[in-house]
């Protein structure tokens, strides 16, 4: 029923998606005007208090001062437009013009994408941004007009580590017997399973009810989940393994893409960067103010000394298996040992 409501109103909103309201259809950048304006509609599953929302309404600010109005971003937050994998599915045929996805997501048009879900394929957050930043990577998120769709800029959202009830994770040794939720991509799962735990998938809303009831013994994410998702109220020990750096990513419709001029097309490509910028911004700001607010308001203990190379040594074996299933995971990964 759910999918079907958003569906309904996407429907409503395509209708008028490359016009403003009230004017004559615009069916380029090239004919658009302040008056008659080409819209894009952004759809995203963030609240409005998100620190990528945030990014977004920059984007959308530069886009239409530099277009002198021609260009206007509507965003729609909340999933009020369906679900990653729905916004997807709309974005590529061309029904929205733009969404906010976990990049895994992309692995089922692109399955180069799969390398974003894999363990330890960057060494730090300095690394993945000199990374993500690069010019190569770029032209990789430009490559795939062809499968509906093309990335415009990336935001981070951290290094994922694991946190439990009271059980510290320095070696994946650590992990045998104990049942951690993971976001629900084969990645996550495969890796849990070769680190020696139960993967456990499940959607974030779930989460704090099933570590409450011990469905779960701990979960992995970023350490703003702590405070805004409230774990650090159940869990009390974060071993900083820092396992994964998996980035959303702004993509837009194919379709959409080739309706807009060249010079239109590097004027929100620069937009899309600057607000990227910006976002590592607050991005670093949130992770402070969670810290802070981790340690001092829930007592929560941030373990550092963790065995990195013993992780990494567990998970070998699981990225050289996918990039022999998966050709365009080593061509990305190849890409960025290049770039490093």
């Amino acid at each position: 029923m759910k999918k079907a409501i958003s569906m309904l109103l996407v429907m409503g909103l395509s209708a008028g998606l490359l016009a403003g309201c009230g004017a004559k259809s615009v069916s380029g950048s090239e004919e658009a005007t302040a008056e008659n304006p080409m819209v894009l509609t952004l759809s995203h599953g963030l609240s409005e208090t998100h620190t990528v929302h945030i990014a977004m309404e920059e984007f959308a600010e530069k886009v239409e001062e530099r277009t002198d109005g021609r260009i206007k971003v509507e965003i729609f937050p909340n999933a009020q437009l369906g679900s990653e994998t729905e916004s997807m599915e709309q974005l590529t045929a061309g029904v929205i013009a733009m969404t906010k996805v976990a990049s895994p997501i992309l692995a089922t048009y692109e399955e180069g994408y799969n390398t974003f879900g894999l363990p330890y394929i960057f060494d730090d957050t300095e690394d993945f941004y000199h990374v993500m930043d690069s010019d190569e990577m770029h032209d990789f998120f430009l490559s795939t007009e062809d499968e509906g769709f093309v990335t415009l800029t990336y935001y981070t959202s951290g290094a994922r580590s694991f946190y439990t009830k009271d059980k510290a994770i320095r070696t994946p040794e650590d992990l045998k017997g104990l049942k951690i939720r993971v976001q629900d991509m084969e990645s996550q799962t495969d890796m849990l399973d070769v680190m020696g735990g139960t993967p456990v998938a499940m959607s974030y809303g779930d989460v704090y009810t099933s570590l409450q009831t011990g469905i779960i013994d701990g979960t992995e994410n970023n350490e703003t989940a702590l405070t805004t998702g409230k774990h650090g109220e159940i869990c009390k020990v974060y071993s900083k393994d820092e396992h994964a750096m998996i980035p959303d990513v702004m993509v837009m419709s194919a379709k959409i893409w080739n309706t807009i001029s060249p010079e239109d097309q590097q004027i929100i490509l620069e937009a899309a960067q600057e607000s990227t910028d910006s976002h590592k911004i607050l991005w670093e700001e949130a992770i402070n103010d969670a810290v802070e607010e981790a340690k001092n308001e829930m007592g929560v203990e941030f373990v550092e000394d963790v065995d990195k190379d013993a992780f990494r040594e567990a998970t070998k074996g699981m990225i050289e298996d996918y990039c022999e299933r998966y050709p365009g995971v080593a061509e990305l990964l190849d890409i960025i040992e290049s770039v490093k």
